[in-house]
């Protein structure tokens, strides 16, 4: 699937010099650079989802060193 974006000549530029310092083509440049949000964006709902689960279940972090004292550490 190909897909066109405009961009100002200063937004080109950076583009292209971001690109070209990870020696990608631009064209994946923008496609690292969109699944890499998709991601980031699908681990921060993850993330929340767990914790929501965590604290509906009632459940309490505790001090690591509670934990060190119970493993001799």
């Amino acid at each position: 699937m190909a897909f066109s974006i405009r961009l100002t000549d200063e937004e080109r530029r950076l583009a292209e010099s971001y690109a070209k310092l990870h020696s990608f083509s631009l064209s994946e440049a923008f496609k690292k650079a969109l699944f890499e949000k998709i991601e980031d964006e699908y681990d921060i709902t993850v993330g929340q989802e767990a914790y929501d689960e965590y604290v509906a279940d009632g459940r309490k972090s505790r001090p690591i060193e509670e934990l060190w004292k119970e493993c001799d550490l």
